[in-house]
């Protein structure tokens, strides 16, 4: 069996895994497998910064060529792992090569989720297509965005800045509804349509044609370019090929360890036992910054667990927010603050107890909603909606 320890995926978790290993002392061979022709790169700025302009290119990606020369990893781009042999421990890649493994890391990321029949449209999953969509936006041009997710509210956002006629279309009666509720979707709702952009909420979509959209109500909208943003789908095939338990992503432990004890799965694709929440999977930033240090760790041996809350960040026009925890829009809202002004924090209940916080345009009690959260215990629902009763005393 070979001492390599392998990393499979090109994205931000790859990276930070890669890094993971020489900080914590692991000296032999690493190899990182990326499928795309590219170093890997956070995927962040496509929707926001990058996408607007105002970013380099060169600013998203995660560390430069000569880091990983510096730092000895074998980083083999434009090249996809096709099979894994469990019992020989090897990797087999479309190349027609394999690269043998001690441990093995999966951190393949997800797909955008297809909308059958929607040939000609754009999605926002790589680098590339960032580009597309760059090239697709400005004065005079008129984008249609089909989803009213986050990667649909921030691009749309982007093209509005950037000149764009915007249309939005999402079946659910408010943007982001099943993930934070009417109350607090229709603030977003309300934002979009203060920067102009035609928001067609509570109607599906019939056909997308490249140079047009008709509702399911019948209504034909012109555009000179579709977005389609209603999701993603983790990319478990290869995790599922090799014969390893797969759900709702690839399932692994409070450890991020699979069932196979010499694979460990991070990012979006893990289907992670959290010690306090439960099974969850999360396909956000956060996860992939943070989850390889401790999958790293275990791999050489240790037996941390992964514990940190759910985090996720938007920045929409002057809207900027965070969110800590794990709920649903079916969970009960208690806002402090002003929606109007959108200056507000937010609690999602769950059994009395705060499940998930956001903290809208207020910058200074982050880490007191992540405290409340963590600590479970059954809130005075008035006294949380009070500004003047700090958290930990609610």
């Amino acid at each position: 069996m070979s001492d390599a320890q392998v990393i499979i995926g090109g994205g931000l978790a790859g990276a930070k895994a890669a890094e993971a290993l020489r900080d914590q002392g692991y000296d032999a061979a690493i190899v990182l497998i990326a499928e795309e022709q590219h170093l890997p790169y956070e995927r962040p700025p496509l929707s926001k910064g990058y996408l607007a302009g105002s970013d380099e290119r060169a600013d998203a990606f995660t560390f430069d060529a000569d880091w990983y020369v510096a730092h000895d990893i074998d980083v083999r781009i434009g090249v996809r792992a096709v099979r894994i042999d469990r019992d020989a421990h090897e990797v087999h890649l479309d190349d027609g090569t394999s690269v043998a493994y001690s441990k093995l890391l999966l951190a393949t990321g997800s797909s955008s989720r297809r909308m059958d029949g929607a040939d000609g449209a754009l999605y926002l999953r790589s680098i590339d297509q960032s580009e597309q969509i760059r090239d697709a936006i400005g004065p005079g041009r008129h984008l249609v965005v089909v989803g009213g997710g986050w990667i649909g509210l921030e691009v749309a956002a982007t093209a509005r800045q950037s000149g764009s006629d915007v249309t939005l279309i999402e079946p659910q009666e408010q943007p982001l509804e099943k993930i934070l509720g009417s109350r607090i979707g229709r603030v977003f709702a309300d934002l979009h349509r203060e920067h102009g952009v035609d928001l067609r909420l509570g109607v599906g979509v019939d056909t997308v044609a490249p140079r047009s959209v008709t509702t399911g109500d019948g209504d034909q909208i012109p555009a000179d370019a579709v977005l389609v943003g209603i999701g993603a789908v983790p990319n478990v095939d290869l995790a599922r090929d090799a014969g390893l338990d797969v759900s709702n992503g690839v399932d692994v432990n409070a450890r991020l360890q699979t069932s196979d004890p010499d694979i460990y799965a991070v990012g979006d694709i893990a289907n992670h036992d959290h010690p306090t929440l439960g099974r969850l999977r999360v396909e956000h930033w956060a996860n992939a910054q943070n989850q390889p240090a401790v999958a790293v760790a275990n791999m050489l041996g240790g037996t941390q667990v992964y514990d940190r809350l759910p985090y996720f960040f938007t920045d929409q026009y002057d809207l900027g927010m965070e969110y800590r925890g794990y709920a649903s829009g079916e969970n009960a809202v208690v806002v402090r603050g002003d929606t109007a002004t959108r200056e507000f924090l937010a609690f999602w209940l769950a059994d009395g107890a705060v499940g998930a916080g956001m903290n809208v345009n207020i910058w200074d009690q982050g880490d007191a909603i992540a405290e409340l959260i963590a600590s479970g215990r059954t809130v005075d629902v008035d006294r949380l909606a009070d500004p003047n009763v700090p958290l930990d005393e609610v």
